[in-house]
């Protein structure tokens, strides 16, 4: 998050292939408690008011629990710990944040720089996603070569180590939010979809 430090950013999705200006060096890593689904619609970057697209984003383990609706993509789909795709073997409510890992790299941004980038992402985060401030657990930090340039920024526990960083979400009370749908129907979406940049252009 904004510090004198500057800013740790989240990518889960594009971010990650197409990162924000001004990135001083990233970090690999991964999330605790979430899941990654394209069930946000866009009617901008990937899609149109008349024809929305698809857009990748995250749902946490409490709106897994709270939600019905969300059990059987969990038990179909569902990585974890980055091995082959599995069914998860425990029921909805024995999950902990351990149980589900959404893997990304988190990019910092320098002070003199963190308003330029927030007001960016401010503008490619539309239609939908809010900012939020969640742990980031960093994989291999010690391989890092820019390990020395933020080591006073992270904090460890006993699973290892993490940064405080912020990350855009489509939460599922937005109205862009679609939901569960078959990986058929979504990417038949995405494959039909263009974007109103696109048009523009």
């Amino acid at each position: 998050m904004t510090n004198q430090q500057g800013m740790w950013i989240i990518g889960y999705g594009s971010l990650i292939f197409k990162p924000p200006p001004h990135v001083a060096f990233k970090v690999t890593g991964y999330l605790k408690g979430f899941i990654r689904r394209f069930w946000q619609s866009s009617i901008d970057h990937r899609g149109t008011p008349d024809f929305p697209g698809r857009v990748v984003t995250l749902l946490s383990l409490e709106d897994l629990r709270s939600h019905d609706r969300f059990h059987d993509s969990l038990h179909m789909y569902e990585l974890k710990n980055n091995n082959v795709i599995v069914d998860v073997p425990k029921k909805i409510h024995d999950l902990g944040p351990d149980d589900l890992r959404v893997y990304g790299v988190a990019y910092y941004i320098a002070p003199e720089h963190v308003e330029e980038v927030k007001e960016y992402l401010d503008v490619r985060e539309q239609n939908g996603y809010t900012s939020h401030k969640v742990p980031f657990h960093i994989l291999d930090i010690e391989k890092n070569h820019a390990y020395e340039k933020f080591k006073d920024e992270i904090s460890q526990n006993d699973e290892g180590y993490y940064i405080e960083s912020m990350i855009y979400i489509g939460t599922i009370e937005n109205e862009a939010f679609v939901g569960p749908e078959s990986l058929e129907d979504t990417a038949s979406v995405i494959k039909k979809s263009i974007s109103v940049l696109e048009i523009i252009i």
